[in-house]
């Protein structure tokens, strides 16, 4: 009984509130309830990082063509199915492997939004400089949630009610954005609108970072109050 209350005690707690959480969970569980049996979680995760890769290699390529940011696009809804999908199906089938899978989910997460950042940024919409901004804010609030699980036991996966899904609808739709309105410079004849699309959604990501940091910061205060040292 002592070993599986400790087993208990060190369950993550997972908080997603963002506005599709719902819906999404709903999709997600209709098409676990309807995946084969030879699918597995690692073949999705590997699904996963295959529309990664289909987004960079759309963006990159769009310096030949902008239809190439259809591929991107298809690359964004392929890779929401992988990634969504694999952590879904253990749940579903109840064959979780905590540690393998927090580590192996959470390293491609990094992996593909890398992927997908620079890839924009080497596309001749967004510098890579500004593409630069918005990964930083991503791998900030990254470690956020990282350093929320071993100090308060829980697992973050929204911040101001938008999650990855969200940020892959929006991502979408800038790429959309792109096909159609074109690439003219709006600032300094150097800066387009996705520059400024993009350099935004970065700096608000660091805004949330610093904005979380303090609040967890006071939280851990108060459950860990300030003590002498003993003379």
């Amino acid at each position: 009984m002592a070993g599986l209350a400790r087993t208990k005690e060190k369950r993550i707690k997972r908080i997603q509130e963002n506005v599709l959480a719902r819906s999404e969970r709903r999709l997600l569980d209709w098409l676990c309830a309807r995946m084969p049996g030879w699918v597995v979680p690692d073949m999705l995760t590997a699904v996963g990082m295959l529309g990664a890769l289909v987004v960079f290699a759309g963006y990159v390529c769009s310096n030949l063509g902008d239809g190439w940011l259809w591929a991107s696009i298809l690359g964004y809804v392929v890779q929401w199915f992988g990634d969504s999908m694999d952590g879904s199906l253990a749940r579903f089938r109840r064959i979780e492997r905590p540690r393998y899978g927090y580590f192996l989910d959470h390293s491609c997460d990094g992996l593909a939004t890398t992927l997908v950042v620079v890839g924009i940024g080497l596309s001749h919409y967004v510098l890579l400089e500004v593409a630069f901004i918005a990964l930083a804010g991503y791998l900030l609030l990254s470690i956020h949630a990282f350093l929320l699980v071993r100090v308060l036991g829980e697992m973050k996966l929204s911040y101001a009610f938008a999650g990855p899904t969200e940020l892959r609808l929006v991502l979408i739709a800038l790429t959309l954005a792109m096909i159609f309105a074109g690439s003219q410079p709006v600032l300094f004849d150097t800066l387009t609108w996705f520059d400024l699309i993009v350099g935004s959604i970065g700096a608000l990501l660091i805004v949330f970072f610093i904005g979380q940091t303090v609040i967890t910061a006071r939280r851990l205060a108060l459950e860990e109050p300030a003590r002498r040292p003993e003379r």
